[in-house]
């Protein structure tokens, strides 16, 4: 096989640059290295026992072979009845479908509402993956610039504004990587509307729901219950590893997607989902709950010390478990700089090439998913570079 003869649309697929950082951050590991690692969007927590109580219980006692496309019926019906519990949402299991990973999530639901030559409008900076599944299904991404003034998030206005005629709809993440930055709810409905009245879809990334500090996110489904939201079980309830997501969408739309997953994934992991079903038990929320809380201290942590140093940080983020700072007093190349510091100064952080095509050069993103000793500790080493640069 040659490239020659790989396709145009491989080609097109942008590499994941922060994975590119993270292998070399491992290298260094293996040489012994003490590297402090806030550049990879995973939790540094344990799966929760009782979680793992349930894998072994499936091994042992399940037999652990494909289900049906859409997921096993417990958890269907769990997930559903989870909607009830922590937002008031009425649901039927007809409306849920698991996937593997949030990633297959939105995989389905651009192969059933983005046409080939169509785009799907998100706000930039986002999370880079986003735009290669739209290229995997022939369409692509309508980027539009986003910055402290809106909250790093989309608002009515700018849909409106940016609207196109080859726009198929809006995908919004709220809480959004790498801001953390949330819609509010008044806004989210607004949204709703205008992309309703355009004639659009509107897909809500809701992954990092229950990592949201000083107040409790609100669904996209109680503005708006036409929308496909998007969910997983890998930040709040700390399963990276078990691969297994799950969306939300009208029953009609479900059925058209679990026909897709038939044929692209046959089914979601076996293990994961019997697994999974222990997430809801109360001794695992009571856990995750905890584990917010220290996120939320790690964050206040990390963002005093990164503004002492001279990054500019406008509003602390209001979710998820990442800091896009900006470091432009810093460095005017935020590429290099985060590559000059993991080989010169054992610190992994992201920079914002990932995320954005805007203002990438500008900015940094710092994963608070490590203790606050390693934080102390890569604020000692942030320091000191500062020093020796005269920065």
């Amino acid at each position: 096989m040659t490239a020659e003869k790989w396709t145009a649309r491989a080609r097109a697929i942008d590499s994941f640059k922060v994975m590119d950082l993270l292998k070399r951050a491992r290298e260094l590991d293996d040489l012994g290295q003490d590297v402090v690692h806030m550049e990879a969007g995973e939790p540094d927590f344990e799966t929760a026992p009782a979680i793992k109580r349930a894998a072994v219980e499936a091994i042992q006692t399940k037999a652990i072979q494909y289900t049906p496309a859409g997921g096993i019926a417990p958890l269907r019906e769990r997930i559903a009845r989870f909607y009830q519990e922590r937002y008031g949402i009425e649901l039927g299991p007809e409306r849920v479908l698991v996937t593997p990973g949030a990633s297959g999530g939105l995989l389905l639901a651009f192969s059933l509402l983005a046409e080939k030559g169509q785009r799907f409008m998100m706000a930039d900076p986002g999370y880079p993956c986003n735009p290669q599944f739209l290229r995997l299904v022939e369409a692509g991404a309508q980027r539009v610039r986003v910055d402290a003034s809106t909250n790093f998030q989309l608002t009515a206005e700018l849909v409106r504004t940016h609207w196109a005629e080859d726009t198929a709809g809006v995908l919004l993440a709220s809480p959004a990587n790498p801001t953390g930055a949330v819609v509010p709810p008044e806004e989210m409905s607004r949204i709703a509307a205008t992309v309703r009245e355009l004639g659009g879809e509107l897909i809500v990334d809701e992954l990092y729901h229950g990592l949201t500090y000083g107040f409790d996110a609100q669904s996209a489904l109680a503005e708006d219950d036409q929308v496909v939201v998007l969910n997983s079980f890998s930040k709040y309830f700390g399963m990276t590893g078990w691969r297994l997501g799950w969306l939300v969408a009208p029953a009609d739309a479900i059925a058209e997607m679990e026909k897709i997953a038939q044929n692209l994934f046959i089914s979601p992991p076996t293990l994961s989902q019997y697994a999974a079903l222990a997430a809801f038990e109360p001794e695992s929320i009571q856990l995750f709950e905890s584990r917010r809380r220290a996120f939320q201290e790690r964050r206040d942590l990390l963002v005093g010390g990164l503004r002492e140093l001279g990054f500019v940080i406008d509003t602390p983020p209001q979710g998820a478990f990442y800091v896009y700072a900006d470091a432009s007093a810093l460095t005017d190349n935020s590429f290099d700089w985060c590559w000059s510091l993991l080989e010169e100064d054992k610190v992994a952080a992201t920079p914002g090439a990932d995320f954005s095509r805007f203002d990438a050069n500008k900015y940094v993103r710092f994963s608070y998913t490590t203790g606050l000793d390693r934080i102390e500790l890569a604020l000692e080493r942030l320091a000191r570079r500062a020093q020796r640069y005269g920065s």
